[in-house]
């Protein structure tokens, strides 16, 4: 789907954005961007080291109807500056943030017949959720539960939580769960070399 090379080259690409959006001085090479002319689901998590690690910021497209590059740009600067959660982001911020980019699979709808499968359909590390109930949606990327310690009932409490619903609405035969997966890169540090996640 993509290599480690683009996957680097992607979060370089998310913190120049960002970069270039609050004033700084930065060259985006677009001639390099067209390469990641493919439509795919992204998401940009933004991760200030100021007190440990804590999550500053993180906005997404779990279906993108843009270019790979496209969306990366936009999602950036969103994570940095449109969260509700969150201020905006300042420029002196930047030099204590680490980027992230997750590139996602397709959701794929999970069919049971009864819901008390669902926790046999998802694996820990490797799915990210989504819940669709009548009222609206949520999503949580594969690396929340690992990040958080949860068990998988805890995962379904929490995307339900995200959604808005009741903690038990997943168990509504009304409602639908999609999973899905990510190619997850990040800053080891600030401005660092770029890793692949491994969850």
């Amino acid at each position: 789907m993509i290599s480690d090379m683009e996957g680097e080259q992607l979060v370089k690409f998310a913190r120049k954005a960002v970069q270039k959006y609050l004033g700084e001085s930065v060259d985006i090479d677009i001639d390099s961007l067209e390469r990641f002319s493919q439509k795919t689901g992204i998401f940009v998590t933004l991760t200030s080291v100021r007190s440990k690690e804590q999550l500053r910021g993180c906005i997404g497209f779990p279906l993108s109807e843009k270019k790979l590059y496209q969306s990366v740009i936009e999602a950036a600067i969103a994570a940095a500056t449109q969260d509700p959660r969150f201020s905006p982001v300042e420029k002196g911020e930047l030099a204590s943030i680490i980027f992230e980019v997750s590139i996602l699979t397709p959701p794929e709808e999970i069919r049971v017949q009864n819901p008390n499968e669902f926790p046999n359909h998802i694996k820990l590390g490797r799915d990210g959720l989504i819940l669709r109930w009548k009222y609206g949606t949520g999503l949580l990327l594969p690396q929340v539960p690992v990040e958080l310690k949860w068990d998988i009932h805890e995962y379904l409490a929490n995307i339900c939580f995200k959604a808005g619903a009741p903690l038990d609405v997943w168990f509504m035969p009304e409602s639908k769960l999609y999973r899905f997966q990510a190619i997850i890169y990040k800053e080891s540090v600030p401005n660092g070399p770029v890793i692949r996640v491994e969850l």
